[in-house]
């Protein structure tokens, strides 16, 4: 999901709008972003923040 041009993770799937799935693997999300996945999956004009996803997967590695 995308709140004011950032990804939000949302662990309880229950948050409002389109959500996208993601491996828990930095190289996936790495990857999404170079192919610039986000935004065309979410639907959302421009670029999209993803450091609360980065954080999330560092914490979690």
């Amino acid at each position: 999901m995308v709140d004011n041009d950032s990804l939000v993770v949302d662990l309880r799937r229950r948050l409002p709008g389109r959500g996208a799935w993601l491996h828990p693997d930095p190289e996936c999300l790495r990857l999404a972003e170079r192919r610039r996945a986000f935004p065309r999956a979410l639907r959302v004009p421009g670029p999209v923040d993803a450091v609360e996803v980065r954080n999330h997967l560092e914490q979690h590695a």
